[in-house]
């Protein structure tokens, strides 16, 4: 397949994401129509080009020397470009019916259809530096859609999102201009691209240098202390919280700091060194803290934000175990959680559209007036706990089984936090799901009489996401092999 499939793919959305906002507000069936088929085209193109990639990068812009920004579609790439391609089309069907009351949807739409394309960039960036201008596209791309209610609320959390973004961006900016010093090479090489001979005795100084690009790239991920962003973005309207929380912002980041690890710094000059005690250490206590804040938190789209919080650094655990294990069991755990957390949130999403609820103490009952809604969260409850046959368990399995095989204390200490998290997960999902079902003998029921289950355009999306949640746990071989095929350059 040519090469130019591959800015085909990323062109599509964001040409059609500017279309969609020059289109008559008054045309709406012939704007979602536009959009949907546009999305599907886009996700089939991306298949296409994950099962027959192209051999050779494709340079869309050439600065001077190694300084290029260009595409290029490897096995670490497939996975996230597949993550996006299957869930996208959903996402967006799911949208129209969230936002049909909504005000400015074209506009929405527009940026929602940007964003497609802009995290295809950054899954088939040829390199770091193609890596660092999506990174930093997607930062601005995002902003309108968090600050959508131009309210006072969306105007701080917008704020904040923009100063951790931001910020995050220098320190990874840091990295990659040393990446230009002492690499030989921009591009994305398996085992890192350091000139051992041009580091020479500045191994101290890189690792510094490492942890700095990783902290930067991990603001994204939430990574703690730079973990305050994503509750407050959750102002924003479900569907882009969605993907904020489980898709493009946040898989962005845990993908960026795999990307360094593995493909830029190399495990083999940072692996058993301070710096990757430090950064574990990190992770750890982030996976303990994000479940620790989600157990505390009353509202209910910012408590599955503090989980998403906690889930990120299962991701960033994983890759920062820095053996072949640890970066499958990562990349499984970015496949199971965007699949896990976007029908959660969907799950609250619809709650907000259909009652009016954004608080857990007002859930009460709601499971008998939303039957499909709340099945379909206490499964992805369960699934996030990580109960057997459901897909949470497979990749929190691999993630124990790679520290587990490297026998150090970090990594059984990682194992204790992922139990400490299953635990806490356990508490704060399915009293959700108790309090809908169970709320108490004197609970009446009469009241809210007209709430109901939204219609097939959000519900047909979860029901797909559960069934897919449900092959990759009761067939999990079919989600490792795939991705073992994939970093091994097999597929």
């Amino acid at each position: 397949m040519s090469n130019k499939m591959m800015l085909i793919a990323v062109l599509l959305p964001i040409i059609s994401g500017i279309i969609v906002m020059a289109m008559p507000h008054s045309k709406t069936k012939t704007r979602n129509t536009f959009i949907e088929l546009m999305t599907v085209i886009t996700s089939i193109i991306i298949f296409m080009l994950i099962f027959k990639s192209p051999k050779e990068a494709l340079t869309i812009f050439k600065f001077t020397g190694q300084l290029t920004i260009g595409l290029k579609l490897d096995g670490t790439g497939k996975v996230f470009c597949a993550i996006i391609a299957f869930l996208w089309p959903f996402a967006t069907l799911y949208a129209f019916e969230y936002m049909e009351h909504e005000h400015r949807q074209n506009f929405f739409f527009g940026f929602y259809m940007i964003t497609y394309g802009v995290t295809a960039g950054i899954a088939m960036s040829e390199g770091i530096i193609s890596l660092y201008f999506f990174y930093e596209m997607l930062t601005m791309v995002t902003i309108p859609l968090v600050i959508h209610e131009l309210n006072p609320e969306s105007v701080y959390a917008t704020r904040t999102y923009m100063y951790y973004s931001l910020g995050g961006a220098a320190f990874a900016f840091i990295g990659m201009i040393f990446l230009l010093m002492f690499g030989t090479s921009s591009s994305f090489t398996s085992g890192g691209v350091l000139d051992m001979t041009a580091v020479g005795d500045r191994v101290n100084l890189i690792l510094i240098v490492y942890v700095l690009c990783f902290c930067g790239f991990s603001v994204k991920a939430a990574m703690f202390p730079f973990s305050s962003w994503l509750p407050k973005a959750g102002v924003a309207p479900t569907p882009v919280t969605a993907l904020l929380h489980a898709v493009a912002v946040v898989k962005a980041g845990a993908f960026a700091c795999i990307r360094v690890t593995y493909f830029c710094f190399g495990t083999e000059i940072l692996k058993g060194t301070w710096a990757q005690y430090l950064l574990l250490g990190l992770t750890m206590f982030t996976i303990v803290y994000g479940c620790s804040r989600a157990l505390k938190e009353t509202h209910f789209k910012r408590r599955l934000a503090w989980s998403t919080v906690s889930n990120l650094s299962y991701i960033l655990f994983g890759a920062l175990i820095m053996s072949p294990a640890g970066l499958d069991a990562a990349l499984s755990h970015m496949v199971c959680h965007a699949l896990i957390k976007i029908t959660a949130f969907f799950c609250a999403g619809a709650v907000i559209h259909k009652a009016n609820k954004n608080y857990i103490h007002e859930l009460d009952g709601l499971g008998r007036k939303m039957p499909k809604i709340f099945s379909v969260f206490t499964l992805s409850g369960l699934a996030l706990m990580g109960v057997p046959g459901l897909a949470g368990f497979v990749s929190k399995w691999n993630l124990a089984e790679a520290a587990a095989a490297e026998g150090t204390l970090w990594g059984y200490l990682g194992i204790g936090a992922i139990l400490i998290s299953a635990l806490l997960t356990a508490i704060y999902m399915m009293t959700i799901s108790v309090r809908a079902y169970f709320p108490g003998k004197d609970f009446d029921f009469s009241k809210d009489a007209e709430i109901q289950d939204p219609t097939w355009r959000m519900v047909l999306p979860l029901v797909v996401f559960v069934i897919v949640m449900f092959i990759i746990g009761l067939n999990p071989s079919y989600l490792n092999n795939a991705i073992s095929s994939a970093t091994a350059g097999l597929f």
